[in-house]
């Protein structure tokens, strides 16, 4: 069985086309997403469009859940960018998905299990430099979930970490927005250095058999992304876009 895995597409419509794209040649059994669908300076209403006829198993990301939970003055720039772009059927869609969900032996969903702020396998130290968390500190934030494997997106960065009891944890990286800031617990940067859209194979033989994790990065028109960005007034999002850094 295949499954692909993507998460974090950020209403980069581009990106997600080419992942599309590059899926034919892969020929996935099941697709998932693991949320954040629709938040930026891009084109939220299209995205949205494409994955409800996509009808992938969605879980719900802080993002998607903040696009309805507060008033459009109490949002971030990106959100507020994407909620100005939405229509009814696109807000009812968002409405209907889960935090978590469960496909196969697999845990889905966006930050941890029960908290989609949580960062699952980084750690932000108080000066804000980002590390891989312990394996401790990521037990903790499993909070018991007992999948032998958890999938996971919210910070953009691929990532497999094994741990000791055998579960592993899996982040596929993100479809559309390859770097970024943030000022939450402390300010701090998240970047994987490279501008292409990033999302992860799951396969195995049969069922009990262990999954083997393959990492996809694929290239799309980066340029364009950045340029509606800058359009929109967000040079840092045209910035990470383009590069992949967020400094």
């Amino acid at each position: 069985m295949r499954i692909a895995v993507i998460a974090d597409i950020h209403g980069n419509v581009r990106a997600l086309r080419a992942v599309i794209d590059d899926l034919k040649e892969v020929a996935p059994d099941t697709i998932v997403n693991l949320g954040d669908c629709l938040s930026g300076p891009l084109e939220a209403a299209d995205t949205a469009d494409l994955l409800i006829s996509l009808a992938w198993q969605t879980v719900r990301g802080n993002h998607d859940r903040q696009l309805l939970d507060r008033p459009p003055e109490k949002m971030g720039l990106s959100d507020a960018a994407a909620f100005g772009e939405l229509k009814n059927h696109h807000k009812a869609w968002l409405a209907n998905l889960e935090p978590a969900l469960t496909v196969e032996d697999l845990l889905l969903c966006h930050g941890a299990p029960d908290d989609d702020l949580v960062y699952l396998m980084e750690h932000v130290e108080p000066d804000g430099r980002v590390r891989l968390a312990t394996q401790n500190e990521i037990e903790q934030r499993l909070r018991g979930a007992s999948a032998p494997l958890v999938l996971c997106g919210h910070t953009h960065v691929p990532r497999i970490v094994a741990l000791g009891d055998s579960r592993v944890v899996v982040n596929p990286g993100s479809v559309g927005l390859p770097a970024y800031t943030d000022v939450e617990p402390v300010p701090h940067s998240m970047e994987v250095g490279a501008p292409h859209a990033r999302y992860a194979l799951l396969d195995r033989r049969k069922t009990g058999d262990p999954w083997q994790v393959t990492f996809r990065a694929v290239a799309y028109d980066w340029d364009a992304a950045a340029a509606r960005a800058a359009e929109k007034g967000r040079e840092d999002w045209a910035r990470w876009l383009r590069t992949g850094y967020a400094s």
